[in-house]
């Protein structure tokens, strides 16, 4: 989804006391008591709207870069999650007091969380940004990181660009392509570049399915592995046969030339047991017109 501003008035929590109390900065966030994830202000599923410290923002539907980039982050993702964490979409969560919206993707461990009885929270956050204003996206990764979430990644569709927010610089800090990815929650660590790139992301997709040991997976690698056994077989057998008729050719060569020329010297029967099938042959024509072994052999 990309968040649009509706230009209307301030929307406090049903607890707030005036406008300062639904805006609070970062620095009180921190302090704030802060109410259960799922203690909604809005009525997911039913309403498009989210609120950013109590001011109401409407979630859009996407154009395409954004909605094909949804798919691509939501087909990666999935695959890499480490068994006991679960992936959602646009799931809403309840951040703050003023706070209550979605990401595009985020991460979580399976479950109930023991000490609120309610769903645990995200740990990490990927937010895609296309029309979307950069003082929401801003102040959705300030508080959700607040809340408690460990990691916010944005992806910016325009400039083709992945990057993390840093508390400790207030900004979201640029990925090099080549950079990865690496947390807990992930089976094995995610290129920025497969983020991107669609065709990476299905390289990536298929060597995270690998690491799980995925069934099917796994089946395709143990028939890969019987039919190189399979012709590993055939080929030893091939060899085997042609070993066969080399030697016995061999035998039947030697046996010609000890008629034909009497004895035949180590060095030329040497030459006979270590020559190819194709020398073999060439030989045993030769010996109908050659007249001497040094003609044969050497001719």
């Amino acid at each position: 989804m990309d968040p649009k501003p509706t230009g209307a008035a301030l929307l406090l929590a049903p607890a707030a006391r005036g406008g300062a109390a639904a805006r609070l900065p970062p620095a009180e966030l921190r302090q704030a008591r802060f109410p259960a994830v799922d203690e909604h202000l809005v009525a997911p599923e039913v309403t498009r709207d989210e609120l950013i410290r109590g001011r109401k923002v409407v979630a859009a539907p996407a154009l395409e870069p954004h909605a094909e980039q949804q798919v691509r982050l939501d087909f990666l993702i999935a695959p890499h999650l480490q068994p006991g964490y679960i992936g959602a979409a646009d799931l809403i969560t309840r951040v703050a007091e003023g706070s209550d919206f979605a990401t595009d993707l985020s991460i979580r461990k399976a479950g109930i969380d023991p000490a609120t009885g309610r769903r645990y929270l995200e740990e990490l956050s990927f937010e895609i940004v296309n029309e979307q204003s950069m003082h929401d996206v801003r102040e959705k990764a300030e508080d959700l990181v607040a809340r408690g979430v460990r990691r916010v990644f944005a992806i910016f569709v325009k400039r083709d660009g992945v990057a993390e927010w840093s508390a400790a610089e207030g900004r979201f800090v640029p990925l090099a392509p080549d950079a990865m990815i690496e947390d807990p929650s992930l089976v094995r660590p995610v290129p920025v570049r497969a983020l991107l790139d669609g065709a990476a992301a299905e390289r990536e997709v298929v060597r995270a399915l690998e690491r799980k040991g995925n069934p099917e997976i796994e089946a395709i690698k143990a028939r890969e592995r019987q039919a190189a056994l399979d012709e590993g077989r055939r080929a030893g057998l091939d060899e085997g046969r042609r070993a066969g008729l080399d030697d016995g050719q061999r035998a039947v060569l030697l046996r010609q030339l000890r008629a034909r020329f009497g004895d035949v010297p180590e060095g030329r029967r040497e030459q006979v047991l270590a020559a190819s099938g194709e020398r073999l042959a060439g030989w045993a024509e030769r010996i109908l017109t050659a007249t001497t072994l040094d003609e044969l052999f050497e001719g």
